[in-house]
């Protein structure tokens, strides 16, 4: 189905049809249906079904009026009236089947339009008021116990609050046991069957609490498991039948499998998040941060399970797979303060009677395109920031290591955000082209390599898009005659080695004022201090590369390295890791005497590789850095504060470091690239990415008693 065309043919606002997907079962399958049905503002009801094969869906309103009694004395227009006015009938089109196929069901969309308004109160549907299997087990006991309808109302709210149903649906449900038309031994064995199955984190529903346990979805019990889409609130599989495996970088095992998400799931995406916007949008900012409140505390309680998730699928140790959480946490809280750094500024009188201010408004809906180097980091930078502005989201996380942005996702809706505002798609080159074609999205923040980053910018901003792209780095180190020696060997080992170097603030290159001599031999003793071993190792200090193909790249640039003329003082390409023998492991590597017309010194490694270079000033250091082409950050070790402030003064790079390795700032603060390394005219974070996500909109106001006039003034106004 052409999502597109549902706009076309419909008149009414619209409301969209279920995104399609695989389920493990018919159940599923009508949940997943219904649940979503509700949120869009319309009910479904199964139209016709053979239950081991097929069953078709339709809107409740999609019956034809059934006149069934013609009083003798009423006209045909009279008929026709009170059929109208009667009726909630409109012969909906709309229709979803599901089919069994090779032991699964494959949900597809016949018809996603409607021919009528939205409901407007879904809890005042009768839907609303149907009793679950277990509440008509209890009605029937409490019957025969001799409770009044009444009475077993009553009790019945002292476990379920939000029940909407009356005195008189007790009645009708009594009765209809009474006509042999429930039979409650049935209910008892399917609410048996139901507690065997694993339940899943107890979710609200639209119009009520489930208390019902649900089954595993589908995606989870494939083998191995297929990584869902997220979609107007619910996690779904992809109908795609391409995947891209997700491997353990020590072990080389399939972790899981990303789909890459169909043309017509990443429409359904962008629908999603562009109904849900005006409501969320109008939602209080108190409200949005409560939301990030309770965020934060999930993510605190989670936090081992994310950091597991993202050693398996990237490789990078416990330890520092914590740090990427906490990092990522920072973001979460500096959204739960976001309120005060949104307000606009009023100016009182700037003419006679006339007040000015301006006010910050969300932009509608965004996007993100992730890398692989911070799988929970990176998401966190982008849309908790993004939601609390009152934007909605479409999120793209690595399709090497989505699972910890998946995680999120899921502690996310826990927290209490409303379906649609977060959506989840994945996939490689066409995702990420639909994403910058789409003219519904209004904004992008991009983060990755330099060849993507630039055509994703170029692309996106053709459109009319708002864009921040951080690409390439490659960042410097001076080291002074005078440093600190052990403190900067620590320095330098931890942010050149750390992650396997694989972030795009590591330490690659150091350039040694005097020369290297007196640094080396002990720079290469802290390097081989080093444990390299499996990330979830306890003793594991360095963990593999996130692939095979990215060890063969960085293996191909220290070996050009080597044949331009570079010393292998640490070789660290062909390490063995005992019980990983088939892991993508590249020990730590230094390279010496490097020059700048080498091309592992023009190009980002992205690896566990040091590259050491000699200058013979201070001034000589700053010209070499200063002709780089990426320029994300640098960094002086010295005692001098002379030399420290010369340093800071003529650098022309984004982030500046004094004896510090990796100058990050925290949120609060704008993280800051120039040149190409950034793309764009607002950064990420501090006040440049509340910019980001926000317009601005001035207001001129009036109130006064205009005095009375002959005519109009054409005078330009002036104070």
């Amino acid at each position: 189905m052409d999502i597109e065309s549902c706009t076309e043919l419909n008149e009414f606002p619209q409301m969209l049809p279920p995104p399609p997907g695989t389920f493990v079962d018919r159940e599923e399958l009508i949940q997943h249906v219904g649940d979503f049905a509700v949120s869009q503002g319309y009910v479904v009801t199964i139209k016709q079904s053979k239950r081991d094969r097929v069953v078709v869906l339709g809107c409740d309103r999609g019956g034809v009026y059934r006149n069934r009694r013609k009083p003798a004395d009423e006209s045909s227009a009279e008929r026709t009236r009170r059929r109208k006015t009667g009726s909630r009938l409109t012969n909906c089109p709309f229709e979803a089947v599901g089919k069994k196929d090779d032991g699964l069901w494959i949900l597809t969309i016949k018809n996603g339009t409607h021919n009528h308004e939205p409901i407007k109160d879904i809890s005042e549907h009768p839907s609303a008021r149907r009793f679950t299997e277990r509440e008509i087990v209890l009605i029937k006991e409490m019957t025969e116990a001799g409770l009044k309808p009444r009475q077993i109302l009553k009790r019945l709210r002292q476990n379920n609050p939000d029940l909407l149903s009356t005195p008189k649906h007790v009645y009708n449900v009594k009765a209809k046991l009474r006509q042999g038309n429930m039979t409650v031994e049935t209910l008892r064995n399917s609410l048996q069957i139901m507690r065997n199955f694993k339940p899943l984190r107890p979710q609200k529903s639209a119009v009520r609490n489930n208390y019902l346990a649900v089954t595993e979805p589908s995606w989870r019990q494939r083998n191995p498991p297929r990584v869902p889409n997220l979609i107007g609130g619910r996690f779904v599989d992809s109908q795609s039948f391409v995947s891209i495996d997700v491997l353990n970088p020590a072990t080389q095992q399939v972790i899981s499998q990303v789909p890459l998400t169909t043309n017509e799931e990443f429409k359904a995406a962008v629908f999603a998040a562009k109904r849900a916007f005006p409501l969320w949008r109008n939602t209080p900012i108190a409200a949005r941060q409560r939301i990030m409140f309770k965020f934060q505390e999930l993510i605190r309680r989670d936090i081992d399970k994310l950091a597991m998730n993202i050693t398996a699928e990237h490789g990078k140790t416990l330890k520092d797979a914590h740090g990427d959480v906490l990092r990522g946490l920072e973001e979460v809280e500096h959204a739960c303060g976001l309120a005060t750094l949104q307000m606009g500024e009023f100016v009182s009188n700037v003419s006679n009677g006339i007040d000015t201010y301006s006010i910050r408004e969300p932009l509608g809906v965004c996007a993100g395109i992730c890398p692989f180097d911070f799988p929970a980091m990176i998401p966190l930078w982008m849309f908790p920031l993004a939601v609390t502005c009152g934007n909605t989201f479409i999120l793209k996380p690595s399709e090497k290591d989505p699972g910890a942005a998946v995680m999120l996702a899921e502690l996310a809706v826990e927290a209490g955000l409303p379906n649609g505002v977060l959506n989840i798609v994945h996939g490689s080159n066409e995702i990420v082209n639909a994403i910058c074609d789409d003219d519904d999205i209004k904004a992008i923040s991009f983060v990755g390599p330099n060849v993507a980053g630039t055509y994703v910018y170029a692309r996106a901003s053709a459109k009319g898009k708002r864009i921040q792209s951080n690409v390439g780095a490659k960042n410097h180190a001076v080291v002074m005659p005078d440093a600190s020696m052990d403190a900067t060997l620590n320095a330098l080992v931890a942010a050149g080695f750390g992650a396997a170097g694989q972030k795009c603030m590591a330490l690659s290159t150091v350039v040694f004022v005097g020369g290297l001599n007196p640094w080396e031999d002990k720079l290469v003793e802290h390097a081989k201090a080093i444990k390299v071993n499996a990330g979830t190792e306890p003793d594991s200090d360095l963990g593999p590369v996130i692939s095979k193909q990215v060890k063969e790249q960085i293996c191909k640039l220290i070996q050009t390295g080597v044949d331009t003329g570079a010393n292998l003082v640490l070789d660290g390409r062909n390490i063995v890791v005992p019980e990983y023998e088939h892991g993508s492991f590249v020990g730590p590597t230094i390279l010496s005497n490097v020059t700048t017309n080498m091309e592992c010194y023009k190009e980002e490694v992205f690896g566990p590789v040091l590259l050491c270079m000699q200058a013979d000033s201070i001034e000589e250091a700053i010209n070499i850095i200063n002709r780089h082409k990426y320029s994300n950050g640098a960094s002086i070790f010295t005692t001098s504060g002379v030399a420290a402030r010369k340093f800071q003064t003529e650098i022309e790079v984004g982030q500046v470091g004094i004896n510090v390795p990796i100058s990050v700032p925290l949120p609060f603060s704008s993280f800051t690239s120039c040149k190409p390394s950034f793309a764009g005219d607002l950064n990420f974070d501090g006040k440049a990415g509340i910019q980001f996500y926000t317009q601005v909109k001035m207001v001129t106001q009036q109130w006064k008693d205009l005095p009375g006039s002959s005519g109009a003034s054409l005078l330009m106004p002036s104070s």
